[in-house]
């Protein structure tokens, strides 16, 4: 039965001469488990919005939406609240209440339900995500993992019978996001939930769904089974970059016969064309480097008198010249340490350094004036104007001057654009201080596979011209391509650190999947390069 229907759907902005999306067609059935995915700005997120009229983006549309064959502007308002269920990017966002029992009652609050009904409700729901431990906690003790869990949660209280998702694991660790995807596959099959979701790490998403649709410049360029449309991509393809990495070792070995789509399926493949004779790629030696840019010594930091330590007793060193990636769970204070070393949270214990000088010795705003660039986690802090151009304007930054091509953005109000497109914006603006010290928290969340192999360009030619640079980030794949080195953080510490080649061949969890997919058969190969190329020099029979 068709649930979700859309007829030759148009949308502009006000102000932009072209349309976002551009006669998009679709229908989506009830119980089904669809995948929406394309380029960064492609218009996936206005699509979601427009189908949630309470989140409708404004300007100039054309075409028809339909719930169940109802213009979704005629739906009640209990309908449209209740039945069409909502996720966003940011937990932050959606979240309206000081406690997790209170936001999972909200919305059935809302509805004037008896007490006895909410009472029932709340605590099923609150068994079945397994969040009794944390129901009378106040939601600024969650980490984003588990705000992003409530939200499911709260939504799925109202009994929605579609579930639409816009990069719900955007801004969560590896971990965190496999177990979202699994509840939301668990939700599917238990309930027969109808679920489109738009996101950019299709690693885990792809494998389990029933469709999957592609939109490029606001058109839907592929609908179908998930393995037929990955198989179809083209090898140069901007976006097979985005798709399962056993499927791009599939395409960039040029192979026949059945892609693969999982990592089982991807070490079948191995194992099956190839042989591992040569098991390990040479590595060029690492120099060792003496100059810090970055030197933390035994800090200790915490947000409240009362509170526990974030940073306890943290302990480390980042060269000059260096691309430093950090990654662990979310609260393990890894976001709390840029802020640290930003000079934006003054720790109580330990000692900061930048370039060898002590944080308190930067007098008036010196720290700031080409020495250190903060890019935070929620972008949006760093707009102040009404237009792309004006902002990039402010920073002093010459659009024709750009890193990555910003001019279909210019005119556009930056809360209008996608959030990858917002990352790319800030981004320019940061990067037009010329920091000797670039701190970057989250810099590839929202963006596409393209998009992040540009931003990687980037770090590299930074490099090259003597800027280090710190990142805070989920993204394992990005990680093992452009790092220097790797660093795990746990309970406000690091616990382990290397080259990327062997910290993800030493993790379980905090590893690629192409890491996952070779390990015990290849050695050290953390990225789909390694593989292919290892594959390459052991061919046996691809076909």
């Amino acid at each position: 039965m068709e649930i979700l229907t859309l007829e030759h759907l148009t949308f502009a902005y006000p102000l932009c001469v072209a349309p976002v999306l551009k006669d998009v067609s679709l229908t989506v059935h009830s119980g089904e488990f669809a995948v929406l995915c394309g380029a960064t700005g492609s218009g996936k997120s206005t699509l979601l919005r427009l189908l949630k009229r309470e989140i409708a983006p404004v300007g100039e549309k054309t075409g028809r939406i339909c719930y169940q064959h109802t213009p979704v502007e005629e739906l009640s308002a209990k309908d449209s609240a209740c039945k069409i269920g909502f996720v966003m990017q940011n937990p932050e966002q959606q979240i309206v209440t000081d406690k997790v029992w209170h936001e999972l009652a909200f919305g059935l609050e809302n509805q004037n339900l008896p007490q006895d009904v909410i009472a029932r409700r709340t605590a099923e729901m609150a068994s079945y995500f397994g969040i009794e431990h944390w129901y009378e906690k106040s939601v600024s003790e969650l980490s984003g993992g588990q705000k992003q869990l409530l939200n499911l949660a709260a939504v799925m209280v109202m009994n929605p019978e579609i579930l639409i998702l816009d990069e719900p694991t955007a801004q969560l660790d590896p971990i965190a996001a496999s177990d979202f995807i699994a509840t939301l596959k668990k939700l599917n099959d238990d309930f027969g939930l109808t679920v489109l979701i738009v996101e950019h790490r299709l690693e885990e998403l792809i494998p389990i769904c029933d469709r999957l649709i592609v939109l490029k410049n606001g058109c839907v360029l592929h609908d179908g089974d998930p393995r037929a449309v990955v198989a179809g991509l083209e090898e140069d393809s901007e976006l097979l970059r985005a798709m399962p990495s056993a499927a791009r070792l599939y395409h960039a070995l040029g192979a026949s016969g059945e892609c693969p789509l999982t990592v089982r399926e991807g070490r079948k493949f191995l194992e099956r064309h190839f042989d591992n004779r040569v098991r390990a790629l040479p590595r060029d030696e690492v120099r060792t480097k003496t100059n810090p840019a970055l030197d933390f010594e035994n800090v200790y930091f915490r947000y409240g008198r009362e509170l526990s330590d974030v940073l306890c007793g943290l302990t480390l060193t980042v060269y000059e010249n260096e691309i430093f990636c950090i990654l662990g769970g979310n609260g393990s204070g890894k976001t709390t340490s840029l802020s640290v070393a930003a000079g934006l949270c003054r720790p109580y214990g330990g000692r900061v350094k930048v370039f060898g000088k002590k944080l308190q010795d930067y007098k008036n705003q010196s720290l700031y004036c080409g020495c250190l660039s903060l890019l935070p986690q929620d972008v949006q802090t760093v707009f102040l104007k009404n237009t792309v151009r004006e902002e990039l304007s402010d920073a002093g930054a010459e659009a024709d001057a750009l890193p990555f091509d910003l001019s279909a953005l210019l005119d556009k109000h930056p809360y209008d654009l996608s959030g990858g497109e917002q990352q790319l914006v800030a981004l320019a603006k940061v990067l037009a201080t010329k920091p000797r010290l670039l701190l970057m928290d989250e810099p590839t969340k929202g963006l596409d596979a393209d998009k992040k192999a540009a931003i990687i360009s980037i770090l590299k030619r930074l490099k090259a011209e003597g800027v280090t640079v710190v990142i805070v980030t989920h993204d394992v794949e990005f990680c093992a391509q452009c790092a220097d080195r790797c660093a795990l953080f746990f309970r406000g510490n690091i616990v382990s650190h290397g080259a990327p080649d062997a910290f993800f061949s030493e993790n379980t969890f905090y590893t690629t999947a192409a890491s996952r997919m070779s390990k015990g058969y290849y050695e050290r190969a953390v990225t789909v390069e390694d593989v292919a190329t290892l594959c390459r020099r052991n061919r046996r029979d691809v076909t």
